[in-house]
């Protein structure tokens, strides 16, 4: 092989990889956002169900085409606290299986279609512009964000196509011209093929780009089962490497689900080597037959779904493998102090999905927050109004760091949709922590009246009795409309506000009759203030959540304006609404 020979090799292989890592990744992101969130937070449902687990994993590499990508999302999980270590192995086998499917789709490559122009069609050289065709028709010419996707994913593969091309042709040249030979004698010991494949796949962090490589090596008739092997064997060791990067200032259990990739994919290497050292004794002739791009496909299928299947009766053994080789130190205390991990930025619609089921975890502290407060009214509890106390605390900390990790989500290219939940989120927060606070009011107020030993009359108890119905109503209506996303309950949600905030109005004209007419102390309108201005205030605030979530589904509507709106309604839907409610809690004041 002449120098001119080695630099063409070296070229077509590194600008036919270039093309192949950036269209992956087009391809990639493009096909998470059409996956959405749902097979994800699947995962937290189906994990105690081996097979189920592995069934889902393959799905979600299959949809995001990345089984490396899979594995940060699992660290992410496990080190956020969502999902145990131990509960990721099913998932982990599956994306070894999943990550299969590109190698196939390559492997197209290889059919011999002569002059038949249907076959000719199923090369994905040949039919791969055609889709870049329509994706860029799709991404210049429509409006939907979906089409942008496809078209996205469509233009992502013909590039991830092109660039294995060039690779193909790249091997083909120098190959045509006898000198691949010398090129090849480096794989020609199988421990030194497995480890060059390994660190390789490390340096890329790309399985299918390595395997996407030795099938190019295949078409051009280069290289052997003996060098096929060992080499996809390595690639699947060496994409162990980005889950190792992942775990870097994580906790021991998201360290683990590293160990435990890496360990399956080890286990199954050592077997896979011992049976070619035996081929190759009781078979040698099957050794050194040349490999096509198709039995590379297969091989890397073989591999991932046979430790799959042997395996699987032992997940205990291999997760206390890696107790073993990421192990707690002696003494050592376990301390929850991660909320939301950064790894899961990298898969945007998961990280707003766990972002809502964390709000929604806030909504019911708050929910149990102000009701228990509420109930410190009528009967005043220490260790009750201590708990009220606490829970505005973690109240607090979900505000401040759910807050912070939001921003840096809407920082990240998200889908319309998840836009307009994070910004949705990032309101409703802020007024789920201000509730807490006027739980904490209430409270204070609470423990003033218990120990002044002071006594409201029958008509102030009358009215504190039906505001407080009120408000547990109100909070009712905001929390599942919250949670369900529901504008229909949402939409009960302002005229309530507007009768409550006419209940105060009342309420506080009625203390001052009673202030003048000597039937009620300065001291006892303090208080009895103070409680209907934060039952009021909650009101507000559970107005303020209800209309985020009718402009969730409603982006462009400006809150003040739907509000004029709603109430200037010509069909009289929120009349309506409000006459219900006016009946309820205003009638006979």
């Amino acid at each position: 092989m002449t120098s001119a020979d080695i630099v063409s090799l070296l070229a077509g292989l590194a600008g036919g990889l270039a093309f192949f890592l950036y269209g992956m990744n087009v391809m990639s992101a493009g096909l998470e956002k059409m996956a959405g969130g749902k097979l994800e937070t699947m995962m937290q449902k189906v994990t105690s169900n081996y097979w189920l687990s592995l069934l889902l994993g393959a799905g979600i590499t299959i949809a995001v085409q990345s089984s490396s990508a899979m594995t940060v999302m699992l660290v992410g999980l496990v080190n956020s606290g969502i999902m145990t270590f131990g509960s990721t192995f099913g998932l982990i086998m599956g994306s070894n299986v999943g990550t299969t499917l590109t190698s196939w789709l390559l492997s197209l490559a290889g059919v011999d279609s002569g002059s038949n122009p249907i076959l000719l069609l199923l090369k994905p050289i040949v039919f791969a512009p055609f889709l870049a065709l329509i994706g860029a028709a799709l991404r210049m010419f429509s409006k939907k964000e979906k089409h942008h996707d496809i078209g996205a994913i469509l233009i992502g593969f013909t590039i991830l196509i092109v660039g294995m091309d060039l690779m193909s042709n790249a091997v083909g040249i120098v190959e045509e011209k006898g000198g691949l030979e010398v090129f090849l004698t480096m794989f020609s010991n199988p421990i030194l093929t497995l480890l060059i494949s390994t660190v390789f796949t490390g340096i890329i962090q790309s399985s299918a780009a390595t395997i996407g490589i030795v099938q190019a090596l295949a078409l051009s008739g280069a290289i052997t089962y003996e060098m096929a092997i060992p080499l996809v064997l390595g690639a699947n060791i060496g994409t162990c490497v980005t889950a190792l990067i992942a775990t870097l200032g994580t906790e021991k259990n998201a360290k683990r689900v590293a160990a435990i990739h890496t360990s399956v994919n080890v286990i199954g290497t050592i077997f896979f080597m011992i049976g070619l050292i035996v081929v190759n004794i009781v078979a040698p002739s099957f050794a050194t037959t040349k490999a096509t791009m198709f039995a590379v496909a297969l091989i890397h299928t073989i591999f991932n779904m046979s430790i799959a299947v042997l395996l699987s009766p032992f997940k205990k053994p291999i997760v206390r493998l890696a107790e073993l080789i990421v192990r707690d130190k002696k003494g050592e205390q376990k301390v929850r102090t991660v909320f939301l991990d950064e790894r899961l930025l990298a898969t945007p619609t998961l990280a707003v999905s766990e972002c809502k089921r964390l709000a929604v975890e806030m909504g019911e502290l708050t929910r149990t927050a102000i009701f228990s407060a509420i109930e410190s009214v009528a009967r005043y509890d220490a260790e009750k109004a201590a708990e009220v106390r606490e829970l505005e605390g973690q109240i607090d900390r979900y505000e401040d760091k759910l807050g912070t990790y939001l921003v840096k989500l809407s920082g990240v290219d998200l889908t319309d949709a998840d836009s307009h939940e994070v910004g949705r989120l990032l309101h409703s927060i802020g007024d789920f922590e201000r509730i807490s606070d006027h739980a904490v009011n209430i409270v204070d107020t609470a423990q003033e009246i218990h120990d002044k030993k002071i006594a409201f009359s029958d008509e102030a108890r009358s009215e504190l009795s039906r505001m407080t119905a009120a408000i547990v109503e109100i909070m009712d209506y905001t929390a599942e409309a919250f949670t369900k996303n529901d504008i229909e309950t949402a939409a009960q949600v302002e005229p309530l506000e507007q009768v409550i905030d006419v209940m105060k109005s009342t309420y506080k004209e009625r203390h001052i009759t009673r202030l003048q007419e000597g039937r009620c102390t300065i001291e006892l309108g303090f208080v009895f203030n103070d409680l209907i201005t934060n039952y009021e205030r909650v009101s507000d605030h559970c107005s303020n959540i209800a209309v985020s979530t009718i402009q969730r589904n409603a982006p462009k509507q400006d809150a003040h304006k739907y509000l004029r709106n709603l109430k200037n309604d010509e069909n009289g839907v929120y009349a309506q609404m409000y006459s219900v409610c006016e009946k309820k809690y205003l009638e006979n004041l």
